[in-house]
């Protein structure tokens, strides 16, 4: 027969349970409540809106004209021949990912007569999209970027918000240089380029490669040009983040035009990709991290230790990147027909976007009789457009008109369509007006 459980032993089991369970060591004083992301709390309060002409101007990514979700017809193209393809299985990938993807990529944003590819200077790794490249970026300059002065890392005020957790994590200082003029609402180029040439020797510079999140507003190519003479100037480390190439503008080319310019000026830089926006494989998590070495006779060398540093951190944070929207991806921009056809679906998002700029600019004018007072709107590029309306606003406008945007004024231009830019102008020209 099992043992008895003693009298004594029991007791102390009831007076555990009457006394709350069991303690723990995770006390609030060790683990407080983390804050809500305000992004994702927004969508949640979107959901929950049962208004019925609601309006979600927060979430960062494409919608059609119908306000739904968009799947790619190249990505559809790509994922019916997959889905055929009898060798298809689900082993794992190589820890530096599907090696036609990242090859692929790196012709992509460097371009294929690049002298980094030619040369045989640039690594690539697959990760979880631009992300989870910012994030290995991080850690691997982190640990291995000399900081003898312990340089921190700067980024634009304002940035994308995940920016400041991602390098905080990895215990790399940080500190911003401005970026939004809120009188011009366009570039503080005199601002910018004055900090980061005072900024202390061999800083890392965050540079958003194209459609900056979350103003819209991106430096000229002679304002580019003007930051490489500082950075190079300074002996900074450039460290691009490319999530909206092709989705920008339209044109890959075009929207890649600040990385190959620096690479061309010889820089020594990385870059995170990420193939969410322009590819819509938001949930697929592809994405990849370059890391570009000086041209040298041993850049070869180089890049070869990089690559070996780059694979032990990568095999200790994600062991191998997941294979499915590479594959999707690897296919498209292999396939030199189904590469058209993406450029072609490029197209068109940035040309619906484009339009909704000039329809929320063109709505918004009519409405207060002024020319002109709306021209940053059209102004800016990409997704995400600042506004200028303040955080008091801004929920004003929620409670009012049930039209949904993060505190700062920023807004998704994707989540304007025929149906709603009307009402979404009136509501803002509404709010401006009672505010003022």
């Amino acid at each position: 027969m099992p043992q008895a459980t003693p009298p004594s032993a029991r007791l102390s089991t009831i007076q555990a349970h009457m006394d709350g369970g069991n303690p723990t060591v995770f006390h609030a004083d060790n683990v407080p409540q983390a804050p809500e992301d305000p992004l994702f709390g927004l969508m949640a309060a979107y959901r929950k809106d049962d208004f019925e002409k609601k309006v979600d101007l927060g979430i960062g990514a494409y919608r059609d004209n119908n306000a739904k979700p968009w799947v790619l017809p190249v990505v559809k193209q790509a994922d019916e021949i997959l889905r055929k393809d009898p060798n298809l299985n689900h082993e794992y990938l190589p820890i530096a990912g599907l090696t036609d993807f990242t090859s692929a990529a790196q012709k992509l944003i460097l371009g294929a007569e690049s002298p980094a590819i030619k040369e045989k200077r640039v690594v690539t790794f697959q990760t979880i999209s631009g992300t989870g490249a910012v994030h290995l970026g991080g850690l691997f300059l982190a640990r291995f970027y000399p900081r003898p002065s312990n340089q921190p890392i700067y980024f634009s005020s304002p940035t994308w918000a995940n920016h400041n957790q991602i390098f905080t994590n990895v215990h790399l200082p940080i500190k911003t240089y401005p970026y939004f003029s809120p009188q011009t609402k366009g570039l503080d180029f005199e601002g910018m380029r004055s900090t980061i040439e005072q900024a202390p020797e061999g800083s890392i510079m965050l540079l958003h490669a194209c459609a900056h999140n979350p103003t819209g507003v991106d430096p000229t190519r002679d304002q580019w040009k003007e930051l490489a003479k500082v950075i190079r100037a300074k002996k900074h480390f450039p460290f691009f983040d490319c999530a909206y190439q092709g989705f920008a503008s339209g044109d890959l080319e075009n929207d890649a035009w600040a990385i190959r310019y620096f690479v061309s000026q010889g820089f020594e830089l990385c870059i995170a990709q990420s193939f969410a926006k322009n590819f819509g494989l938001y949930g697929e998590r592809a994405g990849a991290f370059h890391f570009v070495t000086g041209a040298g006779p041993d850049a070869q060398n180089t890049i070869g230790r990089i690559a070996s540093q780059l694979a032990i951190l990568q095999r200790s944070e994600i062991s191998n990147p997941p294979a499915y929207g590479a594959r999707i991806a690897s296919l498209v921009l292999n396939d030199p027909a189904l590469f058209k056809g993406w450029e072609a679906n490029l197209r068109t998002m940035a040309g619906r976007i484009i339009d909704m700029r000039k329809a929320l600019r063109s709505k918004l004018e009519e409405l207060n009789g002024k020319e002109g007072s709306w021209k940053h709107i059209t102004d800016q590029i990409g997704m995400f457009s600042f506004t200028g309306l303040t955080e008091k606003q801004v929920l004003k406008i929620r409670e009012d008109a049930h039209v949904y945007m993060t505190k700062n004024g920023r807004i998704s231009m994707a989540g304007l369509n025929t149906g709603n830019v009307e009402y979404t102008a009136k509501a803002i020209d509404k709010v401006v007006r009672e505010t003022e």
